[in-house]
């Protein structure tokens, strides 16, 4: 199958739902991973422009997620241009792409499909390093409620009251992160709440079930990585999880599953694969799509790989292993896929 049969699907769903439908997907496969960014916007403005106003726009959301304030920025984008917003969720809808389904009016997920916690993680250039032999130091995300998470381990578990205990505590923690990324994480932290009470009023009244719902997707659920399926996503936080119909389920997984082979979601990233016998060779890679009845725009990295013999001091021994070099990478227009 190729675009014309997924926008045959699309057209399936919006006749349906009497809506229309906006796909935005960023992948996970792995080496490949791609994330919700504003570096998107102007080609998901081209989209809702040419759709025009809408009494419904139905965001199909796939993502592990992203920059939160991209994540806010783009449900502000989206109601701009319809009455009432909603987001289908076929599969995983994490981090910054939950924060996005708490802005819309109405939530269809499928079986499978999962929400996240969403207290962010700090990207800050005075935070901490890794490194490893040969590659250049890479910077460490610091997750807000860990942060927040080892004061609680010192005050509860450790049963350290005293200021002067928890000073000491802290100067610990300042030395291995630095004073400044630890006020970014702090204001990171008040941020994610802000913008999640933000778009839950906006089809949200009750204040108190707001501020319980935030709570308990920024700290309720203690593990980033905890996910929260359909039932739990309904019966447990409240949110509005809409029920859906058998044909509308079906044509739902099928366009995933569509966009699973465009984006090779399913198929880890090896470059064995792509050079094959030879020596050097050239590979496409989609890492992300935007797609409506009106066009397709796909994030696409080209990348030349090569096969090389890596010698000490880099690898203990000789090892045959693979060099790659990024040729481009850039959001374009393409209907051919």
């Amino acid at each position: 199958m190729g675009r014309e049969e997924r926008l045959n699907i699309i057209r399936e769903i919006e006749q349906e739902r009497e809506s229309r439908v906006f796909v935005f997907i960023t992948g996970d496969r792995k080496g490949l991973e791609t994330k919700i960014a504003t570096d998107s916007f102007p080609f998901c403005l081209e989209h809702l422009r040419q759709m025009g106003h809408q009494r419904q726009i139905d965001l199909y959301l796939y993502s592990t997620g992203g920059i939160t304030m991209a994540g806010f920025a783009l449900v502000n984008l989206i109601r701009e241009f319809c009455d009432i917003f909603n987001v289908i969720v076929p599969f995983k809808a994490l981090s910054c792409a939950t924060l996005i389904a708490l802005g819309a009016d109405n939530i269809y997920m499928t079986k499978i499909g999962q929400l996240s916690p969403i207290d962010p993680s700090v990207n800050h250039p005075l935070g901490p390093h890794t490194s490893i032999p040969g590659q250049p130091a890479k910077l460490v995300p610091v997750n807000v409620e860990d942060v927040n998470s080892y004061f609680d381990l010192a005050k509860n578990e450790l049963g350290l009251k005293d200021e002067e205990s928890l000073i000491a505590v802290f100067e610990r923690l300042s030395r291995n992160i630095h004073p400044l990324t630890l006020g970014a994480i702090n204001r990171s932290r008040e941020q994610i709440r802000f913008l999640a009470k933000t778009l839950l009023s906006h089809h949200m009244k009750d204040q108190t079930k707001i501020d319980k719902i935030v709570e308990t997707l920024v700290r309720g659920r203690f593990s980033h990585d905890y996910l929260i399926g359909h039932k739990e996503a309904k019966d447990v936080l409240g949110l509005k999880i809409r029920d859906m119909s058998e044909t509308l389920t079906r044509s739902v997984m099928e366009l995933y599953q569509e966009y699973d082979k465009v984006l090779q979601l399913s198929v880890p990233y090896n470059p064995e694969i792509i050079l094959g016998a030879n020596e050097v060779a050239t590979g496409n890679f989609n890492g992300a799509i935007i797609e409506s009845d009106n066009s397709t725009h796909v994030f696409r990295t080209v990348k030349e790989v090569k096969r090389v013999t890596l010698k000490p001091p880099v690898v203990p021994s000789p090892t045959i292993g693979c060099q790659e070099r990024i040729i481009s990478i850039n959001w374009l227009e393409d209907k051919s896929i």
